[in-house]
């Protein structure tokens, strides 16, 4: 928090509220929380509007508020499972056409993208990785590539372009420590690389059922506290 004052005031997204969730999910099998705090510090997460009102919600666990602002989280058995193994591919070439990589491929230690008038999609969400450090080169004229990330990769964008461009924006937010790291290098001209971080599909979903099902016990918590103070006022009569 210290190197970056101003990330409390930044607003926070629903994948920082869901890393803040799962962090208070884990605390709760440990021991650490028990079910009422649970639900007290999942209903703020929930309804956090920046950086500075998730960060409390984690400072007395073991990844102090690492999800909530971007600090290296401890090693993660996943990543360790998902690093090794034969590459699955390792080009994509576009002429006024299109390619996919997505779903389980394993991206190899260096991956080369081209589109001449044409665009490419890497997802790297259910990817393994071939090695810990992976590079993407991507060399556009007049077309684009999609990169996709998981939240904990460390992503360094290198490439340059001239009347096109690299976006750095992924690059902003450090990697968990162990997690696997995505050099993206090229050229564009006329065109564009994006490199962008979401959660896996089905994580999504969960997440999003999750959230769905803690806003109806809040409702039902408002119904009944107001039916509760209905009844006193009718008592007081």
């Amino acid at each position: 928090m210290s190197e970056r004052p101003d990330l409390p005031e930044l607003r926070a997204s629903d994948a920082d509220r869901d890393r803040v969730a799962e962090i208070l999910r884990e605390a709760v099998a440990e021991g650490r929380l028990d079910m009422e705090e649970f639900d007290e510090r999942l209903g703020a997460a929930y309804r956090a509007r920046t950086y500075a009102d998730l960060e409390p919600l984690t400072r007395d666990l073991p990844v102090a508020g690492g999800a909530a602002v971007g600090e290296p989280a401890t090693v993660s058995a996943d990543w360790q499972e998902r690093i090794g193994g034969p590459a699955s591919s390792t080009k994509g070439i576009a002429v006024m056409s299109g390619f996919q990589r997505k779903g389980r491929w394993t991206v190899p230690r260096r991956f080369t993208a081209f589109t001449f008038w044409g665009g490419g999609e890497l997802d790297l969400r259910e990817a393994r990785f071939e090695d810990r450090e992976v590079e993407i080169r991507c060399f556009t004229i007049m077309g684009g590539v999609q990169i996709v990330v998981p939240p904990g990769v460390e992503v360094d964008v290198r490439g340059f372009g001239v009347m096109g461009g690299f976006d750095q924006s992924a690059a902003e937010e450090p990697g968990e420590r162990g997690a696997p790291r995505v050099v993206v290098s090229g050229f564009a001209f006329w065109g564009g690389v994006a490199v962008e971080r979401k959660l896996a599909r089905a994580e999504r979903r969960r997440l999003k059922a999750e959230r769905q099902e803690w806003r109806e016990l809040e409702r039902e918590r408002e119904l009944e506290e107001r039916e509760q103070r209905r009844r006193g006022r009718k008592e007081l009569e």
